[in-house]
């Protein structure tokens, strides 16, 4: 490989990211260097520095590792992975929410500051794609199959929609971390009747959607132009129930999935995704979600795909996308 101009990456992620260490190893043949923090390194680790309001460049500084430094008006890319900030356990509850808050705004709010380099992904713009209801309609505007879906915290429509379609499956509006008796629990894809709705049903917003008599699943990677996908088979209604019961190949989508699929990440203002979709008996594709930020890696090993260099290739070109500029309008 050539050697490239020396304009570092960014990457923004957790300690353990076996993904981004993928990434990184492609980056490296590449001969691009990368800078890798984590915010939660904020303080020893972890040094940010930058002025506003002098010339030439609008943000002017460095972020500094123990062992990198970078200048942020040199910043080729930003591969915002998995990052993880900061909750200051040694500090006081007011003094660790008040200090938690300053880095967001602090650090993130210099980065976010940049518009030079390429982002993979903007927070914001993942922040803006990760509600599922957006997802729903931008999918179905785009002529995508969205299945009849409700949400609701009207128990009675609750009622009169399972009632109406028979099989429906409840999911969670977003993953949030919860524990029941100090153990953790994951929010799964789970069957529900009429007779499990109750009066609590008012106390939130719940997603209720009608079952797909699917034969198999789609993991589709999006990143840059290129799409990836891969059917998963396994005889589960979620499939992340059990990975030792999956099975994976390579997967040949229309030619009017895949366009759908990139018009979704353009409105979002993404530049990489991970969309799941449903395959019935007939052979259709069902919109199912977006994941703008979700993981990909076990899927390189099982398939051979060439994911992380179409991640490395990406971030190599660098530069600005449109995305990376958050309008005035931005739904946040």
């Amino acid at each position: 490989m050539p050697v490239t101009e020396d304009r570092p990456v960014l990457v923004a992620t957790e300690a353990d990211d076996v993904t981004a260490d993928m990434v990184i190893t492609q980056l490296n043949r590449r001969n691009v260097p990368v800078v890798r923090f984590n915010p939660a390194d904020i303080g020893g680790c972890l040094t940010v520095s930058a002025r506003f309001g002098t010339r030439p460049a609008p943000v002017a500084g460095q972020v500094r590792t123990l062992s990198r430094t970078v200048d942020l008006d040199h910043v080729r890319a930003v591969y915002w992975r998995r990052p993880v900030w900061p909750d200051f356990p040694h500090l006081s509850d007011e003094d660790a929410r008040f200090s938690a808050a300053q880095v967001r705004y602090g650090l993130g709010g210099t980065l976010y500051a940049l518009d030079g380099p390429l982002w993979v992904n903007h927070p914001l713009r993942n922040a803006a794609a990760d509600y599922k209801p957006a997802q729903l309609a931008v999918a179905q505007r785009l002529g995508l199959t969205v299945p009849p879906t409700l949400v609701t915290n009207d128990p009675d429509e609750a009622r009169e929609f399972i009632a109406a379609h028979g099989q429906v499956i409840y999911k969670t509006l977003r993953w949030t971390p919860y524990e029941r008796d100090g153990v953790p629990v994951t929010g799964w894809a789970d069957p529900v009747a009429v007779a499990e709705i109750d009066d609590s049903v008012r106390v939130t917003p719940h997603l209720f959607q009608a079952r797909v008599d699917k034969v198999a699943d789609v993991r589709v990677l999006v990143v840059g132009g290129r799409a990836f996908p891969v059917r998963i088979d396994s005889g589960l209604l979620d499939w992340r129930k059990d990975y030792s019961a999956l099975s994976y190949s390579v997967a040949d989508l229309p030619g009017h999935v895949v366009k759908a699929l990139h018009a979704c990440l353009d409105h979002f203002g993404l530049v990489s995704g991970s969309f799941d979709l449903a395959v019935d008996q007939a052979g259709d594709y069902w919109w199912l979600e977006l994941n703008p930020n979700g993981q990909w890696g076990w899927l390189e090993e099982k398939t051979g795909l060439e994911m992380s260099a179409a991640f490395a290739d990406l971030l190599t070109r660098g530069g600005p996308h449109d995305g990376n500029r958050i309008r005035a309008t931005f739904p946040c």
